[in-house]
C-alpha cells in the first residue's frame, strides 16, 4: 500500500472515530475445535487452518504449532505492521527491518512439577534490527511509538482481566 493511501485511509478512520467513538470498538473472536485424542486445537486463521498442539517440552510431537510460539509471532507481527505504519507517518524510509521476540518459559510450571514455577512467559524481549534513513534519535522515537501503538505489545505489557464461561454461546 502506498504511503499516501495508508495515510488517507487512516485519516478517514481517525475522523470517523473522533465523530463516532463507538465505531472504533470492534470485538474480535476466534473459535477453535479441540481434539482430545491428539491434544490439539484447530484454529481458523486468515491463511487457513492451523493445528496447535503441545510443545515438545510438554510432551508434544513437535508437529503442530505451539501457542507460545504463536504468541511471540503475534507480537512480532503486530510490532512489524505498527513499525511500518509509524515509520510512514514519520516519513522514515525503512531499508531493512527484522524484529525478534524472545521469552523465557519454565515448563515446570505448566507441567505441575514445581508449584512455585511461573505458568507463562517471563522476561519477554523484543529486538529491532533496523536500517533506516533516520537519525538515532528518530529511530528511538520510532521504536517508542511502535511500543505505544502496538496492540499486542500493550496487551502483554499491561494487566488485563480475562473472564471464562461455559455452555453454548
Amino acid at each position: 500500500m502506498a504511503p499516501e493511501s495508508i495515510h488517507e485511509q487512516q485519516s478517514k478512520l481517525k475522523e470517523q472515530y473522533r465523530a463516532q467513538p463507538g465505531s472504533a470498538l470492534h470485538t474480535m473472536t476466534v473459535t477453535g475445535d479441540v481434539s482430545q485424542s491428539t491434544y490439539t486445537i484447530s484454529l481458523p486463521t486468515h491463511a487457513g487452518k492451523v493445528e496447535a498442539g503441545l510443545h515438545t517440552a510438554a510432551g508434544g510431537p513437535g508437529t503442530h504449532a505451539c501457542s507460545g510460539d504463536m504468541l511471540l509471532e503475534a507480537l512480532v507481527g503486530c510490532a512489524g505492521v505498527t513499525l511500518a505504519a509509524v515509520a510512514t507517518a514519520m516519513r522514515i524510509s525503512i531499508n531493512k527491518a527484522a524484529i525478534t521476540a524472545t521469552g523465557d518459559l519454565d515448563f515446570r510450571g505448566t507441567m505441575g512439577v514445581e508449584p512455585k514455577a511461573a505458568v507463562g512467559f517471563e522476561n519477554l524481549r523484543l529486538h529491532f534490527d533496523l536500517n533506516t534513513d533516520a537519525s538515532q534519535e528518530s529511530e528511538d522515537k520510532l521504536i517508542s511509538l511502535t511500543e505505544k501503538y502496538c496492540v499486542i505489545f500493550q496487551t502483554l505489557s499491561t494487566q488485563n482481566t480475562i473472564t471464562t464461561s461455559t455452555g453454548s454461546q
